[in-house]
């Protein structure tokens, strides 16, 4: 038994496979203490918890730690003179018109940032040793008196000798057993000191969190009998086994997110498609990934609530466009749609719970699109009169019918959503139209061919039981782990052989840490170089397997930097201008055995009554409407308009597509030439 619980903000979704049969609940979530809704799955779905062999996990517990402030109480050790950089951060605005702007808040109080007299030079050469009596004398006893949870560290060019960051660490350890150190050098091993201090500060925020977390997860688990092995989702992609990823929590900011993401393109892939972008639209917010390839995109760095986060994490980008997003009227009367989402408690008004303001869910029961009778199954009663209530003030405001201003939020909502495919492709030198949409998530595939027409993509494919992707992908996803370090050096003939030397020992360290983790099975490696033209400020990508990083030499190194940058910036310096290495990633990673998404599945709808009625913006027509089990049985193809009603979904056909169902249970819409 195999299975895997992905944490949302409105559903808990759960995923079991169980020698060739597939479970699939979904449950309301449980925001306040998350672990009851997977608990909540585990014992909906009938399962015995001493045959669970494989549990995955992903949840947004970090994130919302880090959104709501609700992590630990943080303080901040940096070098002499250096106590603001979280305040200070850097020198630019990111809303540039906004005449109120402020600058993200850190979740650490300035008088929680104290100094440790020491420096370190650049070449991690010693100026001024640690001045430990000092810190002994004046900064433990101000820790000890703020009850502090956490410690984050970081020391200036820590990343080139990290000797004064691992004795400060003995020294908080020794005097305050109980309070948890994080170092930077072991989070972001890499320069930009605004950017390393930020992230270690994060991680040791959420890390009690975490740590609390799971520790009352993994009890709860063994009460009920489960002794297999626990996981937990990265935001690169891979899992790590959760009493890892105590220890290194900002990695699993985006678990969701990424498990999506690898379980779209590993059942995608089976029908042959491998240049994609995947498009999850669940219940808060809708995330877009562009995967080369069937690689999907890696970054070094990200953000979250405008904090910078330096690890290696899926090129994910989301906006606040959920089928939970509210709808509502901005001061000027314009009409919006998001960020602020209805969540699980109260939830759409439709869900009968206590909410009153309308969300994109709402606005599919008014259009038809969603039948009450299908919902989940039918599991789930949608009150469809609570809906169109909650548009009347916005259809009073506007001079419009109900129908017309749930159709225009639509509209809006996949306007949104389309800005964000082109950050992703378009910004990144992509063209959309070269690549199939892939929607999964319980709102995806309602607004998917739309979004693909706007774009001028003509296929989209969803997976089965695209409503629980995500849970699917934790199942579907390999043990991962990244090694960064900054390494500057400018592209000579002998660059290559100082690279390889690097880099094997990086793979070394990787090695050892994989078998910490009790694992002792073949790795495989990947490699990449951050480089860029000498005097620029922003590095660009190359990434290479271990016969690319075997044969290469310095011709191939400049030309492949070359072609990267132009790929990306539509222009290249190929005049012979100076190019350096900044940085090395390895990625090691332990291929498990993937399972399938395409099993029978209990649970799903037997059969769509009727022929409802299906609003287009100016008229009610009739559509067609079938559950996608029907349709793969007939292997026949449907026009569209249609509507498609699965347990974990409803997917729309407009006019001018159709839609089949192919050999590995992919569904596909295909635009009508």
């Amino acid at each position: 038994m195999k299975v895997g619980v992905e944490v949302g903000g409105t559903f808990t979704d759960l995923v079991a496979h169980d020698n060739g049969r597939i479970r699939v609940i979904k449950v309301p979530s449980t925001p306040a203490s998350p672990d009851i809704g997977v608990l909540d799955a585990l014992r909906t779905a009938g399962i015995d918890f001493a045959t669970i062999e494989d549990f995955a996990h992903g949840s947004t517990v970090a994130t919302n730690a880090v959104l709501e402030r609700k992590g630990g109480k943080v303080a901040f050790v940096a070098t002499q003179g250096f106590r603001d950089i979280l305040f200070l951060q850097r020198h630019d605005r990111k809303h540039i018109y906004d005449l109120f702007y402020k600058k993200p808040s850190p979740p650490v109080q300035r008088r929680a940032c104290f100094e440790a007299k020491e420096r370190i030079l650049t070449d991690g050469s010693v100026d001024t040793a640690l001045d430990e009596a000092r810190f002994r004398s004046e900064v433990l006893p101000q820790l000890e008196r703020g009850a502090y949870d956490a410690v984050a560290i970081c020391l200036l060019n820590a990343y080139r000798n990290p000797a004064h960051e691992l004795r400060l660490a003995q020294l908080i350890r020794a005097a305050l057993p109980n309070v948890t150190v994080t170092c930077s050098h072991q989070v972001a091993c890499e320069f930009r000191e605004y950017e390393r201090a930020s992230t270690a500060t994060l991680s040791a925020f959420v890390q009690p969190v975490i740590a609390g977390y799971l520790g009352r997860l993994t009890q709860a688990l063994e009460r009920e009998g489960f002794r297999g092995r626990f996981s937990v989702m990265q935001s690169n992609g891979g899992r790590l086994p959760a009493d890892a990823m105590r220890e290194n929590a900002i990695s699993a900011l985006f678990s969701g997110p990424a498990a999506g993401v690898v379980g779209a393109v590993r059942q995608v892939v089976r029908s042959g498609y491998r240049n994609v972008i995947t498009f999850d639209m669940g219940g808060t917010s809708s995330d877009v990934c562009l995967v080369q390839d069937s690689k999907p995109t890696l970054a070094s760095e990200t953000e979250i609530d405008g904090l910078p986060v330096r690890t290696p994490v899926l090129d994910i980008v989301t906006v606040g466009a959920g089928g939970g997003s509210l709808i509502w009227v901005d001061n000027g009367g314009m009409l919006r749609v998001g960020p602020k989402s209805a969540g699980a408690q109260p939830g759409p008004a439709c869900y009968g719970r206590g909410g009153t303001e309308p969300t994109i869910t709402d606005a599919h029961v008014v259009l038809g699109t969603v039948r009450a009778e299908a919902f989940l199954g039918g599991q789930m009663a949608l009150d469809v009169a609570a809906a169109h209530r909650a548009f009347d003030r916005l259809a009073a405001h506007f001079g419009l019918s109900v129908e017309a201003v749930a159709h225009n939020a639509v509209r809006l909502a996949n306007a949104n959503i389309v800005r964000a495919i082109q950050l992703v492709s378009t910004e990144r030198g992509r063209d959309p139209r070269d690549y199939v949409l892939v929607p999964f998530g319980g709102a995806g595939p309602m607004q998917a061919a739309q979004i693909a027409e706007d774009l001028g993509i003509g296929t989209v494919v969803a997976p089965p039981n695209p409503g629980v992707t995500s849970a699917h992908g934790l199942l579907a996803s390999d043990f991962i782990k990244y090694e960064t370090q900054t390494y500057r050096v400018q592209v000579a003939d002998d660059t290559c052989d100082q690279l390889r030397e690097r880099f094997a020992g990086m793979k070394a360290d990787l090695q050892a840490q994989f078998v910490r983790m009790a694992f002792d099975q073949p790795l495989e490696f990947s490699f990449t170089l951050e480089m860029r033209y000498v005097g620029q400020a922003f590095e660009v990508p190359l990434e290479l397997d271990a016969a690319a990083l075997a044969a290469l030499e310095r011709n191939s190194l400049s030309e492949g930097f070359t072609e990267a940058h132009e790929r990306i910036y539509f222009h290249a310096d190929k005049t012979g201008r100076p190019i350096e290495v900044v940085a090395l990633r390895v990625g090691a990673t332990l291929v498990t055995p993937h399972v399938s998404a395409t099993a029978s599945v209990t649970g799903s709808l037997d059969a769509a009554p009727g022929e409802p009625a299906l609003y287009d913006g100016r008229n009610w027509m009739p559509c067609r409407r079938r559950t996608v089990a029907a349709l793969g049985a007939d292997g026949a193809a449907l026009s569209g308009p249609a509507v498609l009603e699965d347990y974990t979904t409803t997917v729309l056909v407009p006019a001018g597509w159709q839609a089949s169902v192919d050999t590995q249970s992919n569904l596909i819409l295909s635009k009508e030439v």
